[in-house]
């Protein structure tokens, strides 16, 4: 049997070991990049409802805001997934009133979905924060 063709044992191993090794290196990264996708999501669903709430105010409320993200989603400014208040790793929550509104975003496992804290209110600035919920003295982006 001089004519054997494959691998041996130990070239499997060999070959499984660097596989391993690769997917240690590759995870990591792979998590950052899908928490920065989520932030990114975040921003961009908050400048949405930010945008809905100056449209419901100009249009259904006659001046006032609208009190809670199904307002918003009943009057189809934004859909119903964001209505829901859950997005993307991201929980959200608007506060409404006649002259004033807050909205903040917030990761729904700080450190796997989203390492940072959003918040907005009528003045449009978004702000974050990354130890806990994003309030207006918060740093804006």
């Amino acid at each position: 049997m001089t004519n054997q063709k494959g691998f041996s044992l130990i070239e499997l191993l060999i070959v499984v070991a660097i596989i391993g090794i690769i997917a240690a290196i590759a995870v990591p990264n792979l998590l950052q990049s899908k928490a920065a996708a989520n932030e990114a999501s975040a921003i961009s669903s908050i400048r949405a409802i930010v945008t809905s709430e100056i449209t419901y105010s100009a249009t259904v409320g006659s001046g006032s805001y609208a009190a809670a993200l199904t307002n918003l989603s009943a009057q189809k400014l934004i859909d119903s997934v964001l209505g829901s208040g859950t997005k993307d790793g991201y929980n959200y929550v608007l506060t409404g009133a006649t002259n004033t509104f807050v909205v903040t975003a917030s990761p729904t496992t700080p450190g796997t979905t989203g390492n940072r804290y959003f918040f907005s209110d009528e003045s449009g600035v978004i702000r974050y924060d990354t130890a806990a919920v994003a309030t207006s003295a918060s740093n804006p982006l």
